[in-house]
C-alpha cells in the first residue's frame, strides 16, 4: 500500500491490540469454514496462512494466493502481512 492511509481505515487498523500471522492446523477448520462462508468463497485448501485480530480469525490465504477476508472489516493491512509472510516461506523453501 502506497500513499497516505485513509483515516477510516488507520482508525479500525490501530484500533487491534494483537495481530497474529500463523500455518493453520485441523483446529482450525470450523472457524475457516466460517470466514469462508461469511465472504462468501470457498475455503483455501492445502497450506493455509491464518491472520487473526484480537484472538479472532479475519483473513486467511491458501497456496494460490487468493485472500479470503471478513468483508465487515478492514483487512488490507492484514492481507499484505499474509502475502509477505507467504514469500518469505517460499523463500524458504527454495
Amino acid at each position: 500500500m502506497t500513499g497516505p492511509v485513509p483515516s477510516v481505515v488507520a482508525s479500525a487498523v490501530g484500533g487491534r491490540a494483537e495481530i497474529s500471522i500463523r500455518l493453520a492446523t485441523r483446529a482450525d477448520g470450523p472457524a475457516l469454514a466460517r470466514l469462508a462462508l461469511l465472504a462468501g468463497r470457498k475455503a483455501p485448501a492445502g497450506p493455509v496462512l491464518l491472520a487473526e485480530a484480537d484472538g479472532e480469525l479475519v483473513a486467511a490465504v491458501g497456496p494460490r494466493g487468493v485472500p479470503v477476508t471478513d468483508p465487515f472489516l478492514v483487512t488490507l493491512d492484514l492481507v499484505e502481512l499474509l502475502e509477505l509472510r507467504a514469500s518469505q516461506l517460499r523463500a524458504v523453501a527454495a
